[in-house]
């Protein structure tokens, strides 16, 4: 493997955009390889993820995006890649802006280089309810981390090695992407928040309703809160 990156797409029934999102990757990236996370679809994302150039892992069943990210992950660490991209399958995330994120790691300027949809303006316009939860969390990470970050949601990110090894062995499961950058902060790695285009998706309904935005937003935040006071009490106590 002479490759140092790898592009990881985690994948539930995108077989309407996900040869696009390949396609446009390999336009800008012809020199990293993909590996498609096929999070137990029912519909024929593995298939043509296949025919469009990418490395395919099935899950034998849905077990979510943070599930679907550490097999991502594992693969990089046992295949040794210096550098792993989390990349939407519904063709928000622009692959214009990747070689520019991966200069900004390879720099290394970060552990963790996060395209941000709100430090400068983009086409992108989130929902009311999506703007209320961003403010939200960007408060509670800044309370326990001291980092102001913007967009903690966003699902565009780069890491490096030293992530890649980290997150092989431990990942939130459920609703990962702000528990993540908590996480790396309590481990001493670093973050860079840096701005990039997001688009509508290409195909598919997103499954983010309000019920489940009301729900995300509590659970999350409980999460966070639980981890950080055992995360102190265990230090209280060793």
């Amino acid at each position: 493997m002479n490759r140092d990156t790898l592009i990881i797409i985690p994948a539930y029934n995108e077989e309407k955009s996900i040869a696009q999102v390949i396609r446009s990757i390999l336009r800008y990236t012809p020199d990293a390889d993909i590996v498609v996370v096929n999070d137990g679809s029912t519909d024929n994302t593995a298939q043509v993820a296949g025919q469009a150039g990418a490395i395919v892992l099935n899950l034998p069943f849905n077990v979510g995006i943070g599930g679907g990210m550490q097999t991502g992950y594992l693969y990089a660490h046992e295949k040794g890649y210096r550098y792993a991209v989390q990349i939407d399958a519904d063709g928000q995330h622009d692959p214009a802006d990747l070689p520019r994120l991966l200069q900004h790691a390879k720099n290394g300027e970060a552990d963790m280089i996060l395209g941000s949809r709100y430090i400068a303006k983009t086409s992108y316009k989130s929902s009311a309810m999506r703007r209320v939860g961003m403010i939200f969390f960007s408060k509670l990470v800044f309370l326990l981390t001291g980092q102001e970050v913007k967009d903690t949601t966003s699902g565009y990110r780069v890491v490096n090695k030293n992530l890649i090894d980290l997150f092989s062995r431990s990942y939130p499961t459920d609703y990962p992407e702000v528990e993540v950058i908590v996480f790396l902060k309590r481990h001493g790695y670093s973050l860079l928040e840096v701005p990039t285009e997001m688009h509508q998706r290409q195909a598919g309904v997103s499954s983010i309703t309000p019920f489940k935005s009301v729900y995300y937003i509590v659970k999350v935040a409980l999460a966070l809160i639980m981890n950080v006071l055992r995360h102190r009490k265990a230090r209280e106590l060793s």
